[in-house]
Parts: C-alpha cells; structure tokens; sequence
C-alpha cells in the first residue's frame, strides 16, 4: 500500500508531466503565432490585470499573511507584497512590451558567398521555457509576458508563498491568451508547492523542457545549476560594487550611495559594498555615510573607515562576500581605481558595479578591466533592470556568459537558425 507522501509525489510526477506535453503541443502554433496576435494578448493581460486590482490584492494579503506567520526575513517580504503601484507597473511593462519589436523572424545577419548562395541568420523561438522563482509574484506577469513575445511556452514555478498572488496574476495571463486566440497552454502555473514539482522540471519533463531560469535565492540557484539537465540561465547573487572616485562630485555622490542602497535593499541590482577612494576620505567618505545613516543604512566598516565614521560597526571578511539585501552596506578606502578594481574582481559577483568619476580615464579604466554583466557610470546600481534599458521586462539578470548576460529581456529568450537559399548550387 502506497504511503500518503509517495502517492502526493506520483500525483506532483504525472502533473509535472502533463504540463510538459501541454507546453511541447502550445509549442509549434506560438512559434508561427502572428505579432499582432501576440500584443493582442499582452494588452488584454494588462488590461485583465488592472480589471482585477483588487483580487490581486486580495490573494496578496493571504500571501502576506502567510509569510508572516512563517517568519520570512523582510527583504522576503519586500519582494512578495503588492499594492496598487506595483500592479500598475506589472501591466505597463506588460504593454511596453507589446510596443517593443517582434524578435522572432528578425534577420540578425546576412552575406553572400562566392558561390552565390544567400545565407541569413533568424531569430527563432527558444522552446519551452520553464521558469523557477520564489516569493516575487510580480515574476509571474514578466516572465509569462516575455516568453510570449519571444514565441515561447513556459511554465511557472513560483514559490509557495506566493501561489495565492501568482494564481490570480496567471489567470489574467490566461484570459488574455484566450481573447486573442492563442493556447491557453502557452502559459502555465504549477499547481501544486510540493517540492518534487521542481526535481521534475530540473530532470527536464521528458524532454519537453529546453531552458530553465532560476530565479530566486542562492540555494534555489545553486540547487538548480548543480541539478539540471537543461540549459540554465542564472545568477547566484548580486554582489555589487559602488566605487566612488577621486574625481567624483560630492553631491552626486552622496545621491547616488543611497539610492543604489536604500531604494529597494531586497533587488539584486542593490549596492552591497561601498569602495571610496582614500585621496576623498577626508572630504567625501563621511557625508556619503552621513545620508546612508540618515537614510536607516546600517553601515559595515573597515578599520580605516571606522576612525572617521564611528556610527559604524567592523566589517569581517564575510562581509565582503555578502548579499545583504537589507538595509546594510559594507565601506571600504582603496588607493584609487586600481585597486577599486582589484576588490571588485576578488570578491564580485559579476552581476552591477558601478563608478562615480569625472576623469574618464578611470572611468575606461572600470569598464576595460571589470568582467561583471553591467557596468555604470556616474548612475545608481538599481538601473540593473530591463525596464529600465528599454527592454520591456525581464526575467533576471544573467551573469553567467553563454547565450544570454545581463538583462535576460525577449532577445535573449530567442536562438537563431540558418535561412541558406541557392539557385541550384551542388558542392564539389
């Protein structure tokens, strides 16, 4: 006789298996679906969306509920509450990508060879995207909304704390698949939180899967690149820099420490380590750590720092290698951008870094010699975002180096295949 866990994971083993064949067979129809059809359904998402504000909310408020009951950390909280804003944001990124350009189709690069045969290379559909996230459950919108734009199915794997909000964002998903007569099956939700759900999907669904995306933290990623029998998208953590230079203005360096820290500590594009350099130590270092202070920042410091700024506590050697993702910033004197540069490498994440300088020599310096996906200068690291490069939303920031890096936005849900036309052309 089956035990009661062993039949739940049979059952979470046949439904996991069925969204893959559904998502395969919504696989060849979305691939050749019209753009006009796709921005059909996206607005008529955005449109359900804002329709249903307040069911959202609802099932937020029972999410919220629930997490707090669980105890989770408040960068936790951050991420999964919604409110009337966020909503309004989560359909206008929608509809901003309904104005971006269709990716599928488009002729990346053409030649012509000697022989006369024409080759082009086309942007095409990646597959069947599965997507594996915890508590934001704005992820469900972007993630559903970019992988139709891009003609791509996808399945949803949002955490559990957050199945209440996510159920009610994909059903608005749905409808607008529906009124614009696309599958329905383009965009699922797993139904279920039983933790096998996503052994299933890391094992690929029978083939069915062709990427997955991580989206969550470090131990979710971990677990997913050690895991996964498919092509993994994914950042383990945003470990980033703000380096203040020699050369930078003392206003705008003030206001950009801030706001790279303090305007939303749980985003991954949130600044975690503060390097000044020590030649502006006597000017710029304590009214940077004046406003971070005054702005709730609770500041980690090196010895050297601690002599200038005491309300500081001392920095450890873990604090250089932490994702803090709350109101905490680790501080640091370099001598200059070199050896800016020289921390960054040993102890970055390679997702943001960014500068504040007005010599441009150091500033080509940073971009040159730091290997992380975005680099900024003279602007808060929280512009790590697709919306805000223009790209519509996104699905993560990738800092791995194969196929996508940075911003994953529609692009970079796409491959490409070969177009080679002849006019009777046979190889010797």
């Amino acid at each position: 006789m089956l035990k009661l866990h062993e039949k739940s994971r049979n059952d979470t083993v046949a439904t996991m298996a069925d969204l893959g064949r559904r998502a395969r067979a919504a696989a060849r129809p979305l691939a050749i679906a019209t753009t006009a059809a796709k921005n059909a359904a996206l607005a008529a998402m955005a449109e359900a969306i804002i329709a249903r504000e307040r069911a959202i909310l609802d099932a937020n408020a029972i999410d919220i509920a629930n997490g707090h009951e669980a105890g989770l950390s408040a960068s936790s909280m951050d991420r999964l509450k919604l409110n009337p804003a966020r909503i309004r944001a989560m359909a206008q990124g929608i509809r901003e990508l309904a104005e971006l350009g269709d990716p599928v189709g488009d002729v990346i690069a053409s030649w012509e060879r000697p022989n006369g045969l024409q080759i082009e290379r086309v942007r095409t559909p990646l597959g069947v995207i599965g997507v594996i996230y915890e508590s934001r459950p704005n992820v469900t919108a972007d993630a559903g909304a970019l992988c139709l734009k891009a003609g791509n199915p996808v399945i949803l794997r949002g955490g559990s704390d957050s199945l209440n909000s996510s159920s009610v964002i994909h059903a608005c998903l749905v409808d607008g698949l529906k009124a614009a007569g696309l599958p329905q099956d383009a965009i699922q939700l797993v139904p279920t939180t039983d933790r096998a759900a996503v052994g299933e999907m890391l094992k690929g669904l029978g083939g069915n899967l062709d990427v997955i995306i991580p989206r969550g933290g470090k131990s979710l990623v971990e677990r997913v690149q050690t895991e996964a029998r498919v092509p993994v998208f994914a950042h383990l953590e945003g470990i980033c820099h703000l380096y203040v230079d020699r050369s930078a203005k003392l206003d705008m360096a003030v206001g950009i420490a801030v706001n790279a820290k303090m305007r939303r500590t749980g985003v991954c594009g949130a600044a975690e380590t503060l390097l000044v350099d020590r030649a502006v130590a006597s000017t710029h270092l304590v009214p940077i750590l004046d406003a971070l202070r005054a702005a709730g920042c609770e500041i980690h410091a090196d010895a050297e720092v601690l002599k200038l700024f005491f309300d500081a506590k001392p920095a450890t050697d873990a604090d250089w290698v932490t994702e803090y993702l709350d109101a905490v910033i680790a501080v640091k004197l370099v001598d200059g951008v070199a050896d800016a540069i020289e921390h960054i490498e040993t102890f970055s994440s390679h997702h943001t870094e960014a500068i504040v300088a007005e010599d441009a020599q150091a500033v080509e310096r940073f971009f040159n010699e730091i290997d992380s996906a975005i680099l900024l200068h003279n602007a808060s690291t929280q512009f790590a975002d697709g919306g805000e490069f223009g790209m519509g939303a996104e699905i993560g920031i990738a800092t791995g180096k194969m196929h996508a890096r940075g911003p994953v936005g529609v692009e970079q849900l796409t491959s490409f295949k070969y177009r080679v036309r002849g006019s009777g052309q046979v190889r010797p």
